[in-house]
């Protein structure tokens, strides 16, 4: 395993605390010490002195006895010239020795390269790879498994069945491509996974590889393209080059946006840009190999509409699934997979947790079941309740909640007020999704309160009268602010934006306002293979035909706040007493909540 930085700043320091331990164990060893020269002198003329070795700079004596402190040799630096004439004088043995020696030559060359090579070596596996990296940079870092290293199959997947019905196909055609060729069929040479992130596009690729029991070539598209030029499409060449000697084989490229963008619209530049090059050497990849060897390219995206054009034509791509959102179904059979792995009461049904879920992809019900269990163990109970899992939707729809925040009461009083208003509007308007919870807890970072709606059933189409509705509710915590209060806060600020964005969609982008007609004057975003949809787009609107627009949602918004601001005042003791005792309770549960939707109900129809 390719080691850290901070496993590297540490071998080494390792490495220089080594090299002083030994410079010093080395110097400890040698029993000598540095003395003055007239000390050496006192020695030399006292007769303690048995052998002395003399060079340019310094003289070493050799003790007859050792000192008192153990040393036996002592070192002086020369002063005087004449030091031959002293040591004939006094009768001892001398001899010069050489400044430095051939092995301290060659160790004085060696120990600074081979620490500059450790240094670089450092760095080089800290940028990609090691000491070999620049060997193999070319090389093509798809992670490999197995049959017995992938551990998923099909029966892994839920939700998500169209998908894994077009995909057994591929299995089928990897376990027995003879008898699937027999009438001239050819497999696909390439199929791409689109869908929102966390539909399980990656899991499924895994599945077909666990299934087929075939090798799997795993790679993300940002790993093809390094700082070197080229370093892309070799490293695409030598990912084929593999494939093709262990096929039958399947190679998973995730993310392949990163990889595939169309050509020409990221820099304008007109040089040669380094994704071109790979993103080329992968169209000649996928135009070179035979389908009939067994090579299966999957692909996944969550933004089919940056790829570039020639990488979907038919022979490259040749199929393209659609892994979308599930739906109500489609969840409990993703929480029954995910249910398996903690202890779940008998009350948690599968059915209703994903009746508080729309919305939600693979991965945030994984997130979801995993939060659940969180707070299970929190309350230290023996297992996970339906209790636990509302809790947890909570959670991840509205943020955590922050008891201990401090409002005045003043701001309690308008928040109370506020969330009470969108509860009493949303149950006055029968075709509204049914209120579950109302709280003035503080929840994420900055809602002070919140009402949460979920809808019976998956909706796909909304009527013009039902998007009125639903403006008409997101306005009602401002006409209660300025009912009650005689004027409005900033606590519905968001509620105006999406409001505003919802109205501006009926008007420019729906068709839905007689007095603008049936037009749409909004861009869409980019669909499939719309490279113009990746340039700056030009106004769709005339400056008069956008001051209409302008004039429609606004007229809009002010029929909404008008209508909330009547059913409020229609319902006005309800709203009081209701906010009275959402300042004590805090929060009312959808129980509770029952009567005061039956009492507002028997009021606005009494008001119609």
């Amino acid at each position: 395993m390719e080691k850290t930085w901070y496993a590297n700043i540490g071998a080494l320091l390792f490495f220089v605390l080594g090299a002083l331990l030994l410079q010093q164990f080395w110097s400890s060893a040698q029993q000598t010490e540095v003395v003055p020269y007239s000390e050496y002198y006192k020695l030399l003329t006292d007769d303690k002195i048995s052998e002395v070795a003399v060079s340019s700079q310094y003289v070493r004596a050799t003790l007859k006895e050792p000192q008192k402190d153990g040393h036996k040799e002592i070192v002086a630096v020369r002063v005087d010239p004449n030091v031959a004439q002293e040591l004939e004088t006094a009768k001892v043995k001398f001899s010069g020795v050489p400044e430095q020696g051939w092995f301290t030559t060659l160790l004085s060359w060696v120990i600074p390269t081979l620490l500059f090579f450790f240094i670089w070596s450092l760095f080089a596996r800290r940028a990609g790879g090691g000491i070999g990296s620049l060997m193999s940079v070319g090389q093509s870092k798809a992670k490999i498994f197995v049959e017995k290293d992938t551990h998923t199959g099909f029966a892994d997947v839920a939700g998500v069945d169209e998908a894994k019905e077009e995909l057994q196909e591929i299995v089928a055609f990897l376990k027995d491509p003879a008898t699937h060729m027999r009438l001239g069929a050819r497999m696909p040479k390439g199929i791409l996974l689109v869908g929102p992130p966390g539909t399980g596009k990656t899991l499924l690729a895994r599945a077909v590889a666990g299934e087929a029991g075939v090798p799997f070539f795993s790679i993300n598209g940002s790993e093809f393209v390094e700082m070197f030029v080229g370093v892309g499409a070799a490293r695409v060449r030598d990912l084929f080059a593999q494939a093709r000697a262990s096929a039958p084989c399947i190679i998973f490229i995730d993310e392949l946006d990163a990889l595939g963008r169309a050509r020409g619209l990221a820099g304008l530049s007109g040089g040669a840009d380094e994704k071109e090059q790979t993103l080329n050497q992968l169209l000649s990849e996928l135009d070179g190999f035979d389908p009939t060897i067994g090579v299966v390219l999957l692909a996944a995206t969550n933004r089919p509409e940056v790829l570039d054009p020639a990488l979907l034509r038919a022979g490259r791509f040749d199929r393209q699934i659609s892994v979308d959102r599930p739906d109500k179904n489609g969840r409990a059979e993703i929480l029954q997979v995910h249910l398996r792995k903690i202890k779940l009461s008998p009350d948690a049904d599968p059915a209703q947790i994903a009746a508080l879920t729309p919305g939600f992809t693979g991965a945030d019900l994984a997130n979801l079941v995993n939060e659940a269990a969180m707070i299970a163990t929190r309350r230290r109970a023996q297992s996970v309740s339906l209790e636990d899992f509302t809790a947890a939707v909570e959670r991840v729809l509205a943020g955590p909640e922050k008891r201990k925040k401090l409002i005045n009461p003043e701001e309690r009083r308008i928040v109370a007020f506020h969330e009470m208003g969108h509860a009493i509007v949303a149950m006055a308007l029968p075709r509204m999704d049914p209120i579950k919870k109302v709280s003035i807890i503080p929840r994420g970072m900055g809602a002070l309160g919140y009402t949460m709606q979920m809808p019976t059933e998956d909706r796909y189409l909304m009527t013009r009268s039902e998007l009125l509705d639903r403006i008409t509710v997101l306005l009602g915590g401002r006409a209660a602010e300025v009912r009650i209060f005689k004027e409005p806060t900033t606590g519905a600020a968001d509620d105006l934006q999406r409001a505003t964005e919802m109205a501006r969609s009926m008007v420019s982008r729906f068709g839905m306002e007689p007095a603008i007609g049936q037009a749409i004057y909004a861009a869409e975003r980019p669909r499939y293979l719309d490279a113009a949809g990746m340039l700056p787009q030009q106004p769709l609107a005339s400056e008069e035909t956008s001051a209409h627009i302008d004039a429609a949602v606004k007229a809009l918004i002010q029929k909404a706040f008008e209508r909330a601001t009547a059913i409020l005042a229609s319902c006005a003791s309800i709203h009081e007493e209701t906010s009275a005792r959402l300042l004590e309770k805090e929060t009312f549960t959808e129980e509770e909540l029952a009567p005061i939707r039956d009492a507002v109900r028997a009021r606005a129809a009494l008001a119609a």
